[in-house]
C-alpha cells in the first residue's frame, strides 16, 4: 500500500492507555485544521479509545492502518467550528466508593472495558469483561435496570464508554476512576 500523507506523526508505540490519547490530544493542538496526524501505537484498545476521542472532541477520524504489532492511526484536525471540547462523564465514583458499593449492595454490575488480555491477568471478582472496542455491538448484554459501574485502567476509556452507556439509554452509570491502575480492592485472575 502506498503511504498516506500526513503532517505529523506521533509515536506512542510501548505505550498503555491513556497515554497514546494524551500524545494524540497534545500534537493534534499543534496542527492547523484540516492536517492529518498520523498516530503509531501498539496499545490494541487504542483504536477504540481513538475513534471515541475523536468523535467527542470534533475531531474526524479517518482509519486505522495495521501493520504487524504496530497501529497507524489517521486522524484530521477539525476546523475551528467543528471542534468542540471533550465532553467529560459526569457521574464519577472513587475506588473506595465502589468497594463500599460492592460491599453493601450485591447488585451492581461492574463492567470492565479494558482489553481480554489486561482483565485475565486481574480484575474485580464477577465483572463483566467487554473491551470498549465491542462495547456498542455487545450492549446487549447489559440490564438497562440494573446500576453499572464502568471500569479500566485510569479512568480514561471508562469515561468514554459510560458515556456511550448513556447515548444508549443507560440512566444508572457511573465511571470509576482512577480504576484499576490504583485498585487495592479483591481481584482474581483468568488465564487459561
Amino acid at each position: 500500500m502506498e503511504s498516506l500523507k500526513t503532517n505529523f506523526t506521533v509515536d506512542a508505540k510501548g505505550l498503555a492507555c491513556p497515554m497514546p490519547i494524551v500524545r494524540t490530544k497534545k500534537a493534534i493542538n499543534e496542527l492547523n485544521p484540516g492536517e492529518v496526524l498520523e498516530v503509531l501505537a501498539t496499545d490494541k484498545g487504542s483504536k477504540a479509545d481513538i475513534q471515541a476521542w475523536a468523535k467527542s472532541s470534533g475531531h474526524q477520524y479517518l482509519g486505522t492502518i495495521e501493520e504487524g504489532d504496530v497501529l497507524k492511526h489517521y486522524i484530521r484536525k477539525a476546523s475551528a467550528n467543528e471542534e468542540r471540547e471533550a465532553v467529560k462523564f459526569e457521574t464519577v465514583a472513587s475506588n473506595e466508593e465502589l468497594k463500599k458499593e460492592l460491599e453493601s449492595n450485591s447488585d451492581v454490575v461492574v463492567l470492565d472495558v479494558r482489553e481480554p488480555a489486561e482483565f485475565a491477568f486481574g480484575h474485580i471478582p464477577n465483572a463483566v469483561s467487554i473491551p470498549f472496542g465491542e462495547l456498542e455491538e455487545r450492549i446487549g448484554e447489559l440490564n438497562k435496570d440494573k446500576k453499572i459501574y464502568v471500569v479500566c485502567r485510569t479512568g480514561s476509556r471508562s469515561d468514554m464508554a459510560s458515556q456511550t452507556l448513556a447515548e444508549k439509554g443507560f440512566t444508572n452509570v457511573t465511571n470509576v476512576v482512577p480504576g484499576m491502575s490504583e485498585w487495592n480492592g479483591p481481584t482474581e485472575t483468568k488465564v487459561n
